[in-house]
């Protein structure tokens, strides 16, 4: 069988360099006579997704420091990091539709599908950690009897239609917010020997309390900029 083996090495390598320390997601994985790159964001998540065995290959570090600009945490340069390192023969084909279970849920709905594999779900705001585990919990033991294969990742948002609508929003939405340690369940989870499995991976990625406002463009300002400019981007000379 052939397992994530050195995957783990380099991961905790580029965990400890430079400004790479600062990240909280690592996905990795090695290509097998199938050429894959990061640029393709797509292509390399459904590489992972198509080969990852949340039982075994989900690894947490906890009370870690990350990016003061950072505010998935709970408190300044407070947070966790979790690689996700996956390699070997391709355990599954991922789903192209939102699985019928998932859009009977009355807490967790809309579902929407970002990419083959992965589905956004719409909750209610988050309002505490306390209550957002309750919630998910249960969600979580009635997908339990449902076969999600095809669907290993789960993403809890404010709203299913922004995330789904390009890579770009599902990626920037989920990853800065939320905090790996707190923000992520499972369908089926258990702990041995102190390491945390499951069977399909949850994040909830809803904006916290504690999280910075997004930053919104303003409509107004921008048109009265736009008299600096010509059609192709260029400054206009005075």
């Amino acid at each position: 069988m052939k397992r994530p083996a050195e995957l783990m090495t380099i991961a905790n390598n580029i965990l400890g360099t430079g400004q790479l320390s600062l990240a909280k997601y690592l996905f990795i994985t090695a290509e097998d006579q199938e050429p894959i790159t990061t640029h393709d964001e797509k292509q390399f998540l459904s590489y992972i997704l198509e080969r990852v065995d949340f039982r075994r290959d989900i690894h947490f570090q906890t009370n870690t420091t990350i990016d003061t600009l950072d505010y998935s945490g709970t408190g300044l340069n407070s947070g966790s990091k979790v690689i996700i390192a996956a390699y070997g023969k391709q355990k599954r084909q991922l789903c192209t539709n939102v699985p019928e279970e998932l859009h009977t849920n009355p807490v967790f709905n809309k579902a929407k599908l970002i990419m083959p594999g992965v589905v956004a779900i719409e909750g209610s705001s988050f309002s505490t950690y306390k209550q957002a585990e309750v919630e998910i919990e249960e969600f979580c033991t009635t997908l339990a009897k449902v076969d999600l294969t095809t669907c290993p990742l789960l993403i809890v948002c404010d709203d299913s239609t922004f995330l789904s609508d390009t890579i770009s929003n599902f990626l920037w939405a989920t990853f800065t917010r939320s905090n790996p340690s707190h923000d992520i369940y499972g369908v089926n989870s258990f702990y041995q020997y102190k390491h945390w499995g499951c069977d399909t991976m949850i994040i909830d990625a809803r904006i916290k309390p504690h999280h910075a406002p997004p930053l919104v463009l303003d409509h107004d300002v921008e048109k009265r900029i736009q008299r600096f400019f010509h059609e192709d981007g260029t400054i206009k000379q005075a």
